[in-house]
């Protein structure tokens, strides 16, 4: 080239009109400022008709308004791209091109049709791109011998629908949307050489639907391909050896169509599965895919797709390169993501399918914050990304890779080796499969740990006891689950006035069996009451959770396996079973009259927010009743004690009206009988 200027293989460009799109937006939301302070200027009055429809109203006004601000992030700044194939291909040559690696998964050949799945892989080889740099992998959940042997027809076929599609600039490069698109329209090429090949593909086509009928495959087919061997230990989709079968070999120069060109490569995978060991899905799938591709094409780029899909832009490996290869801003791009089209949608497309808006202006304007999302299908990705690289500005990437010294090995060879990338065993102890958020995992453990250690030193500074530090976390569970609730609940229904808070003395006086288990520091639960109900349904459902968890362990026979998945799950389950102990003893094993005898009893009695028992004072005073908190548990252990005339005097607390114009101190006193 005679310039060295840089010249950059894609620009972007912003959407035209945004000027007039947020001028727009903005009278749009004055609009929706006006509604809402008409609302909520307009609100009749208790008593007047309409009031609860008019507040339903605002509710919803205000909820909509605030979802239509949300989505106006996906307009704000809408982005468009613009290549330069040319400009790419004037640069890097054939041997410079990075080679991609073609991701196609399928689960179930009953719900996914063979035949369908094979038009997908069929479309894919057919790429204009330089075959050696181009491989396709077939990644079949279901590890269905139907599908392989779907692949194998298909892999025939290949060799004369690939040429036929570059001789004749074919763009619908599945053969079922070629044939269905020339019905529509007059063909005026070579009807010979379209006979020729729509006769081979009837014929490929008829073989694979009628063993999908029948559920079996050809006895000479079977006897013919040593992979079906594989299937000799298959037990079911479920449970089943790792099953790799390369198709056509790139690399092998006997590998080459009618014409004598090369071949991409085609690879099948069945992953190994087991009952006992998570597969997780497509994901799982994906990252076997990435494991297996390395050792046998280790393609740069690498595109995933579902197997109801075809290409309609034979170029599309181009348009990808353009954003990977560009030499200023490559660093910034981690995938590169095209929208889908769908097929058969009617006119007026009657159920939404088409996604026209997500896809020609919420992914422009996702792509103008940062990025669109991944969508899972249709997408470029780099491989080095995918495997944790990260890319700063001024990296230099290597696209061309040299292994014409590595030694060269037999098709059998590779796939022995390649085997165990695939075990479903594979990813333990690994980083393979593990969650995004694993990092995060030290900073709440850290500060969990934290704030418990203080927390006991500073009680223990204070005189008290590990046990009473204990029962105290117990009580802060309780108190925070229950009374604080109610609390914040009548709080909000005074503010906006829809109750009046009354003054409740408490009882004072108690029975000798009560103060028995005092002494004996039994908890006393008395009489139901709506806390204890939420307590005790709180302190149920955690310990179902973990005796199902324990159940697991017993089945599996695998505790070290879940450990690994869910310790954070199991410390707090664990944690919280052992600090209900006292409730569930309440609930099942105690016979006394301090038991929680009715686990359901309060549904059907009214909802008091102050609760009495016998050892538990719930206080409300009317002239501190706009604080948040306004019923407590007081444990007469922990109060000091103030002996006047053969009574003790318990401090309850201070309160300070903090939400009203003044503070007002009130303090009350409890008296018992000594």
């Amino acid at each position: 080239m005679g310039s060295d200027k840089y010249m950059p293989l894609f620009e972007t460009k912003r959407a035209k009109g945004r000027v007039l799109y947020r001028l727009f937006a903005g009278t749009l939301f004055t609009g929706i400022c006006f509604i809402w302070a008409y609302r909520v200027g307009n609100i009749p009055k208790r008593g007047e008709d309409g009031r609860w429809v008019w507040i339903g109203l605002l509710g919803a006004e205000l909820w909509f308004g605030f979802y239509w601000v949300l989505t106006q992030a996906l307009r704000w700044n809408r982005v468009y791209r613009c290549i330069f194939k040319d400009r790419l291909s004037q640069r890097y040559g054939e041997e410079d091109l990075p080679g991609v690696d073609i991701f196609v998964c399928t689960a179930d050949s009953t719900v996914e049709p063979p035949i369908m799945v094979m038009n997908t892989v069929l479309s894919v080889m057919a790429y204009d791109y330089p075959a050696k740099k181009l491989s396709v992998y077939l990644s079949d959940d279901g590890g269905s011998k139907l599908t392989f042997y779907a692949l194998l027809e298909a892999s025939k076929f290949a060799r004369h629908w690939i040429p036929y599609c570059k001789k004749f600039k074919v763009e619908h490069r599945s053969p079922a949307a070629y044939f269905a698109s020339l019905s529509k329209s007059n063909h005026h090429g070579d009807t010979r050489n379209l006979a020729d090949i729509k006769k081979l593909y009837e014929e490929m086509e008829d073989r694979i639907e009628t063993a999908t009928k029948l559920g079996r495959i050809p006895e000479e087919a079977y006897l013919k391909h040593r992979g079906f061997s594989q299937w000799d230990s298959y037990s079911s989709r479920h449970d089943h050896d790792t099953i790799i079968q390369i198709l056509i070999d790139g690399k092998d120069p006997n590998a080459t169509d009618v014409d004598g060109c090369a071949l991409p490569t085609l690879v099948y995978l069945a992953r190994e599965k087991r009952p006992q060991h998570p597969h997780h899905f497509k994901a799982g799938a994906m990252n076997a895919l990435i494991r297996v591709s390395s050792n046998i094409s280790n393609g740069q780029i690498i595109l995933t797709l579902d197997c109801d899909m075809y290409s309609n832009n034979s170029l599309c490996i181009w348009d990808a390169l353009c954003f990977f290869m560009d030499i200023e801003k490559s660093h910034d791009i981690a995938f590169v993501q095209f929208p889908q089209a769908f097929e058969n949608t009617t006119k007026n497309d009657t159920y939404g399918g088409s996604l026209l808006v997500p896809y020609n202006v919420e992914l422009h304007g996702m792509d103008g914050l940062g990025g669109p999302l991944y969508i899972g299908t249709c997408c470029f990705h780099r491989r080095d990304v995918l495997c944790g690289r990260k890319f700063t500005k001024g990296c230099k990437f290597q696209w061309k890779i040299d292994d014409d010294n590595k030694g060269r090995k037999s098709i059998q060879e590779l796939e022995e080796e390649t085997k165990p990338l695939a075990s479903c065993t594979y990813e333990q102890n690994t980083e393979w499969g593990n969650e995004v958020s694993d990092p995060w995992f030290m900073p709440f453990a850290c500060v969990i740990s934290a704030k418990y250690i203080y927390s006991l030193i500073e009680f223990l500074c204070c005189g008290g006891t590990i046990l009473g530090w204990w029962n105290e976390q117990r009580i802060w569970l309780y108190k925070r689950t229950s009374s604080y609730l109610f609390a914040f609940i009548d709080a909000i229904l005074k503010t906006l006035a829809f109750t009046n808070v009354t003054f409740l003395i408490t009882p004072k006086v108690t029975d000798e069996d009560a103060s028995q288990r005092y002494e004996k520091e039994i908890m006393d639960f008395g009489a139901s009451t709506p806390m204890f109900t939420i307590i005790a349904t709180l302190a149920m459902l955690n310990f179902f959770c973990f005796a199902g968890m324990v159940m697991k362990v017993i089945m599996d026979a695998n505790v070290f396996k879940l450990f690994e998945e869910m310790p954070l799950q199991i410390l707090l389950c664990g944690a919280l079973v052992l600090i209900n102990l006292p409730l569930y003893q309440g609930l099942f094993l105690r016979k006394d009259k301090g038991k929680e005898s009715a686990f359901v009893l309060a549904l059907d009695r009214s909802c008091p927010f102050v609760c009495n028992n016998r050892k538990f004072s719930y206080v409300t005073w009317k002239h501190s009743s706009t604080c948040c908190l306004k019923l407590l548990i007081c444990s007469h252990k922990l109060l000091s004690r103030h002996k006047y005339k053969g009574y003790n005097l318990y401090p309850i607390c201070c309160f300070h009206n903090q939400l009203g114009a003044t503070s007002r101190q009130c303090e009350r006193w409890v008296t018992k009988k000594n």
